[in-house]
Parts: structure tokens; sequence; C-alpha cells
């Protein structure tokens, strides 16, 4: 285990900067989790991390010692791929023994290790077969064992779950969260899956254009955004977003279907509204604030979605109770849980 100190990263491709100053300090044993939208910069920074990218600018301490300019065999970190990367040729139990192997580890002691990596992700009876006769997840915890065989400061895990299908993905997200539990590695984890980031991580990083937006508990950037892109990217589905002004006190929603203001003290510069669809209930147009034509209802079992055209550039998302029978087409309005609101400036920050 590990604790690692970012300081000043920077990434420069030619005249693009993709990396922007990173500092961020991750904990001993600590689960962080980085998200963001495409080309954010968070499978680059995993690898500037692991020493496949070189760093512009700044430093990279593993519990002290700065390791910015070593190589990646030398920083004591296993990445675990996007792809899982198996030797075809080689069974189960080579695979995972390969590093020790090119280590010059006696075969007495890869044998040892081997079992011992084998009976922690569960593969002792695939032991003998080769990566053609196994599925995703088997073939991915794998690639696990091979990283942890190592006996690694640090996980390294770049999307690790993204070619699975659904059910593997859970699976395999519940066997990541057990192995933490078990080792207690200090393990930094790239996912653009919602699910994936709200429930393995100790802690959340936000990335957007190369800077950290946000970093937190998955309660915390959930409940409290720091900002409107950190309200709108974290949750599924996301959260609703209004453009307001404030006018003499009063609130005053942007669009045609909001049939009267909202009472409430608030600065002046708030500029929008959010709300998540939880947060939010249908009710009757008569006796609403806001009102709109219910376009889709989304029946999901579990929970049921109710989208509504109130004029706004997006339609509102409507958590609802999925025994509700709902006919698509006619007028419906929406009340909103009064402490549960998010109020963002032009600039996007909270107000």
């Amino acid at each position: 285990m590990a604790s690692i100190q970012l300081q000043g990263i920077e990434k420069w491709f030619d005249d693009t900067q993709v990396i922007k100053g990173i500092d961020f300090d991750i904990a001993d044993g600590e689960f962080i989790v980085l998200v963001g939208p495409s080309g954010c910069g968070k499978s680059t920074m995993l690898r500037i991390l692991a020493g496949l990218e070189d760093a512009t600018a700044g430093s990279i301490r593993i519990d002290g010692q700065d390791i910015t300019g070593k190589l990646p065999s030398e920083r004591g970190l296993s990445m675990v791929f996007q792809s899982y990367a198996l030797y075809p040729h080689m069974n189960v139990a080579s695979n995972i023994g390969f590093a020790l192997k090119t280590a010059g580890v006696g075969a007495a002691e890869i044998d040892r290790r081997v079992a011992e990596v084998a009976r922690t992700l569960r593969l002792e009876q695939l032991l003998d077969r080769l990566p053609k006769q196994l599925s995703g997840g088997q073939r991915q915890r794998v690639a696990i064992g091979r990283a942890i065989i190592r006996e690694p400061k640090g996980f390294l895990f770049d999307e690790p779950l993204s070619n699975l299908d659904a059910s593997l993905r859970v699976n395999m997200r519940l066997e990541i969260s057990r192995l933490h539990e078990e080792l207690g590695i200090t393990t930094i984890y790239v996912t653009h899956d919602q699910i994936e980031a709200m429930t393995l991580a100790d802690r959340i990083v936000v990335l957007d254009e190369g800077m950290i937006m946000q970093a937190g508990t998955p309660r915390e950037l959930y409940n409290r955004p720091l900002n409107k892109f950190v309200a709108e990217f974290i949750g599924s589905p996301k959260m609703n977003m209004m453009p307001c002004e404030v006018k003499d006190g009063r609130l005053l929603l942007q669009s045609s279907a909001v049939d009267g203001p909202t009472p409430t003290a608030l600065p002046s510069s708030v500029a929008w509204l959010g709300v998540r669809p939880e947060n939010m209930s249908l009710c009757d147009p008569e006796q609403a604030a806001i009102t709109g034509t219910l376009v889709v209802c989304e029946y999901l079992g579990a929970e049921q979605f109710a989208y509504v055209d109130c004029g706004f550039d997006d339609v509102m998302t409507v958590r609802v109770d999925p025994e509700m029978q709902l006919g698509t087409g006619g007028k419906v309005g929406i009340d909103l849980q009064a402490d549960r609101l998010h109020f963002f400036d032009q600039d996007g920050n909270r107000t």
C-alpha cells in the first residue's frame, strides 16, 4: 500500500495541453475513481501515473519518494487495462505467474503465489485453461490476478469492465470491491460509468478539459456539487437544469410554461436552478407553478421516469412511482422539493 501525491502535473501534446496543473493527494489504501467526459484527460492521467506517458511538468511521489522520472517497472504499481491483454498461448496459471517468471522467481515460489491468487479470485478450477476457453469476466479476473501477484503498492484500472455485458459488469464490480476490502491496496480507477464510480469510490475526482472540477465522496458530489458541470455529470438520470433569474428577491424561471414565480431569498447572481429527478413530483397542473406536456414515460420495473416538456431547452426528468399509469400527451404540473434545490450563477458556480 502507498500514499500518492500529484503536484502540478501538466501534459502537452505539441501545442495542445490535455492536463492543466493537477494537484491531488491520495491516502494510503484509498480507492479513487477518475470520471469525466471523453477527452477530459482521465486515461492520460492514469498513464502518467503508470509511467507510460511522461509528464510535461510537475512531480509524482509515492510514499514521499519522487518517482516522476522512473520507469514503469520501478514504480511499484500494477495496471489493469480495458483489453485483457492475456497471452493466448499460455494457460491461466502461466498468465498470472508470468511477471514473476521474468523477474527470475523460482518455480516453487511462483506456484505458491499463483495458487494463493487463484484462491483469492476463485480461479482454482481454471488454471489449466487457455484464455479463449474463458468468459469475459473470467479473463478480467485473470488480468487482475496478474496484477495482484506482483504485490504492488497500488493498482491502476483503466476502464476494466467496459467490455463486459451488464450482468458480468455487476459481478466484477462486486469482485473489485471485495478485493479492495480484503487487500486494502491503494487504487486509482478510471471509468465513464456512473454506477461504478458511485459504488466503488472512497472519493470521486471529476475531470473536465484536464482540470479537477470537484473531488469528494460520492455523497458529497451528488448532494452538494460545487458547479453546474458536476451537478449534471454526476447522477443518472442527470440533474434537471432550468435557466432563471432573480428580480426583487423572487425567482423567475425563464419559460412560457411557468405560470408564476417562486418566492425565495436568493442572490441576484443566480442563473440556473437545478433539481434532481427524485426531488420533483407530478401534480395537478391547476395548482402548479411549473407545467408542461408529458412526452415520454420509461417504465423500468423498479422505477419509472416521466419526461416533461416545460418549454426549456431540455425536457424535465421526473422519477415517479412505477405503479403509476401515465398517458403521454397530456398537461401535467411539476412540484419541487424546496429543501433540495441547487442554484448556480452564470459561470456555473454554486451560489
